[in-house]
């Protein structure tokens, strides 16, 4: 592992952990997606096939005072195992930090390396756009959050730089969804009402009714995208419980505990 694991254990041990929470997750009914930092090949290798999807943040290509003390924020590094990712033909989520000392102009960078790398190797299946929510207490507390028009504009920018076929996320807990929904966010990421956000647990996730999206309505999608388990990119390991939870167009089967706001536009 190119990272730093729990503590006291090696990289192998570390992946053996994780493969074992993949195991108990796919027991319960559950489709795991890790997101295990900074990976070698081998160990990606060795997670895939229990994985649905994968995913690490890009955050940015810019260097920024904000990860000086962080060598696995290494915008090269990451890169690096994005694009891993992209030859094992791992479905990929990933996305880009915003107010985080990056200028617009590095935010157009960013989101131009993303569409490369999807252009290059085809398994990026989604993009975070993700703003900024300071922590009092952290180094980070100070910083100015970005504006509601700042992460307006910045979906529209990723929307002209990112192929068709890729979605944009938003964290609705974080900023109201709907101008970002007509700016071109397709995607609300997990909208739990059992696990909280546990990057920022103080904001609670929306319900349903307080997403203010009438005239779109919301479909329950699975962490790989339907193209994906068309083309069965997903891990092998996943296989049964992937067809068994997946419908007939590649997102979640109907289920009717599931609000739908009504017959327009969509947002999974």
């Amino acid at each position: 592992m190119e990272g730093s694991g729990l503590a006291g254990m090696t990289g192998s041990d570390f992946v053996d952990y994780l493969i074992e929470l993949c195991e108990m997750s796919l027991e319960a009914g559950l489709l795991p997606h890790t997101n295990a930092g900074l990976l070698c090949e081998d160990e990606m290798l060795r997670l895939a096939p229990y994985n649905a999807s994968m995913g690490l943040m890009l955050e940015t290509t810019a260097d920024v005072p904000a990860h000086a003390l962080s060598p696995e924020k290494s915008p090269l590094r990451r890169i690096s195992h994005i694009a891993k990712a992209g030859k094992l033909k791992i479905p990929f989520t990933t996305g880009i930090l915003i107010g985080i000392g990056e200028s617009q102009a590095d935010r157009v960078i960013s989101l131009k390396t993303i569409s490369k790398l999807h252009r290059d190797y085809g398994h990026i299946q989604e993009v975070i756009i993700q703003p900024l929510d300071p922590k009092p207490g952290t180094p980070m507390s100070t910083f100015q959050p970005p504006n509601a028009s700042e992460v307006e504009y910045t979906v529209r920018l990723a929307r002209e730089i990112l192929p068709e076929g890729v979605a944009i996320q938003v964290p609705p807990n974080l900023i109201d969804p709907r101008s970002l929904v007509e700016a071109g966010a397709n995607d609300l990421g997990g909208i739990s009402p059992v696990t909280p956000d546990w990057i920022n647990p103080q904001r609670p996730w929306p319900k349903l009714e307080e997403l203010h999206l009438e005239g779109y309505s919301l479909r329950e999608r699975l962490p790989v995208y339907p193209r994906y388990i068309l083309q069965g990119w997903y891990g092998n390991k996943t296989k049964r419980l992937v067809n068994a939870l997946a419908g007939h167009n590649g997102l979640r089967r109907r289920r009717p505990e599931l609000k739908v706001i009504n017959n327009g536009k969509e947002a999974s």
